[in-house]
């Protein structure tokens, strides 16, 4: 099946999976992936890519092919002329008719037409590896979308909390103020504090709508507010990522289809090369054909002979070799090889700048891995110091043993602190997918 045919036929299916999904439950990381990888317009445009160079390789395994060809030519003569079956001068108006069929083969010509199917092959893998690079950044950018939305759900969660829990403090000391029990300044800083929780709850909403709009776009749909994903429980996640920055790279190198893709650049360049210098050699081949012929007019004794005896009598053949010795042909053989050892060379270059840059950004995300757990593990102490201290503040406000002030200090204290937990939990995972990408390792 062709790739364009198969990659509608997906597409097909994954519509019907979504439109399912989203009738009856929230869709799944896998189901989103797919969607993203089968709607992309980048992706669609690689497997054009990719058959283009799939023509080329087999145009270049046709090249070292013979080649044959026919020839038919009907002619009508008037005046005067050379008869083709005498080769005599005739004066009158006649027909003929020629028939041939003849082939060459190309024995040597500096491995030129070898070279150029090898280069094109290679190129046609490197065209692969593109594909497969461009189905890849995709995966990890609907992974990462994924876990953008999957945290702001807990954000939003924790938003609701916060203003419920504001709101309980609102109703109680609304009945004490009216009773004349506290200060008024008190539930006045308490209602403060419920704005500022419902603020946060409305950005919470609109990051999280923001966030489904993201992840629909991913995946070429129209955007649904009623849009459902899966919710993974943080608990699958490790919270230790063991793999070096060096096993990671070594991980890429053999995973990463950017890798290949210029590994396979430079190799096809580097067939072309040779290609092009086979340009400079002689070109030595091997020909044949069959030929007949006819014409209308008479015979020595004034007959006409008839048509088949004509083709039977006529009948003749040909082979044999050619030598073609480039002497001079405006230096472009010359120029072209020159071309080539540049091409080689930037191939060389942009392979070892990829590598260079994979190394950095791997040495990069590996270090802010290690950055964010640490931060992590120090805002789980933290909120766990902060819940202690709001349960001990909130017992005192409420019983009349300390003031608004230290409450809110108490309760926004942890408020942002679980808020920090959340967004730290989430990068914490998104890191690791960040090098589990460069790995070739995509759990879903």
């Amino acid at each position: 099946m062709k790739p364009g045919k198969a990659l509608m036929i997906c597409y097909a299916v994954v519509s019907m999976s979504l439109n399912s999904q989203a009738q009856n439950a929230p869709i799944t990381l896998k189901q989103v992936v797919d969607a993203a990888i089968a709607r992309n317009f980048d992706v669609k445009n690689k497997e054009f890519d990719m058959d283009v160079s799939h023509i080329d390789w087999k145009q270049g395994k046709a090249n070292l092919l013979p080649s044959f060809s026919a020839n038919i030519n009907h002619n009508f003569n008037q005046g005067r002329s050379i008869d083709p079956t005498t080769n005599s001068y005739v004066n009158s108006n006649y027909s003929s008719a020629s028939y041939n069929l003849g082939g060459d083969v190309t024995l040597f010509s500096g491995l030129r037409w070898m070279n150029n199917m090898k280069a094109t092959r290679y190129a046609y893998d490197a065209s692969r590896s593109a594909l497969q690079q461009q189905k890849d950044d995709i995966t990890l950018n609907v992974i990462l979308a994924y876990l953008d939305m999957l945290s702001n759900y807990d954000l939003l969660e924790q938003a609701k909390k916060q203003v419920e829990v504001t709101q309980k403090q609102v109703d109680r000391l609304t009945v004490m103020n009216e009773e004349g029990a506290i200060k008024p300044s008190d539930l006045y800083d308490v209602k403060g504090t419920l704005a500022d929780n419902k603020i946060g709850l409305t950005n919470a909403r609109n990051n999280l709508a923001t966030s489904r709009l993201k992840l629909a776009q991913l995946m070429n749909v129209p955007y649904d507010e009623h849009l459902e994903i899966e919710r993974i429980g943080i608990e699958q996640f490790a919270t230790d990522y063991t793999a070096t920055t060096d096993s990671i790279y070594a991980a890429a190198l053999e995973h990463m289809g950017l890798v290949k893709q210029a590994d396979l650049l430079v190799k096809s360049l580097q067939k072309s090369l040779k290609a092009s210098r086979g340009a400079l050699w002689p070109t030595l081949s091997f020909g044949g054909g069959i030929d007949t012929r006819f014409a209308s007019t008479p015979d020595a004794t004034g007959n006409k002979v008839p048509y088949y005896d004509q083709l039977s009598n006529n009948y003749f053949t040909n082979y044999g070799f050619g030598l073609r010795i480039p002497i001079l042909n405006s230096l472009v053989a010359k120029h072209n090889v020159e071309r080539s050892k540049v091409a080689v060379e930037r191939g060389q270059f942009n392979q070892q700048a990829t590598l260079t840059t994979l190394k950095q950004n791997i040495e990069r995300d590996r270090l802010n891995l290690e950055n964010t757990r640490n931060r992590y593990l120090a805002l789980v102490e933290q909120v766990s110091a902060y819940t202690e201290n709001f349960r001990a503040a909130e017992i005192r406000f409420n019983n009349g043993a300390s003031n608004s002030v230290d409450y809110l200090l108490a309760k926004n204290n942890l408020d942002r602190s679980n808020t920090n937990l959340i967004i730290a939990r989430y990068e914490y995972v998104l890191r690791t997918k960040i090098l589990d990408y460069y790995q070739g390792k995509f759990v879903y």
